[in-house]
């Protein structure tokens, strides 16, 4: 019996340092993904100014269209 208990409560540790380890992890995941969103913007950003780049170009240098 006193082998039972002793393995309940080594059990009972490892489940103990699966959650908390499993709780440590989900926060990272968490702030990689904060991360991630916030990457995801900068890249819209500099995409939306990278498309408008010819047109300020054109505009800037004078350049009319032939007609």
């Amino acid at each position: 019996m006193a082998k039972q208990v002793q393995r309940n409560g080594q059990l009972e540790a490892a489940v103990a340092t699966l959650i908390n380890n499993q709780a440590q992890f989900m926060g990272a995941v968490q702030r990689i993904d904060a991360r991630l969103a916030n990457i995801e913007m900068l890249l819209i950003r500099h995409e939306q100014t990278l498309a408008e780049l010819p047109e300020a170009i054109r505009q800037k240098v004078g350049f009319k269209p032939s007609r």
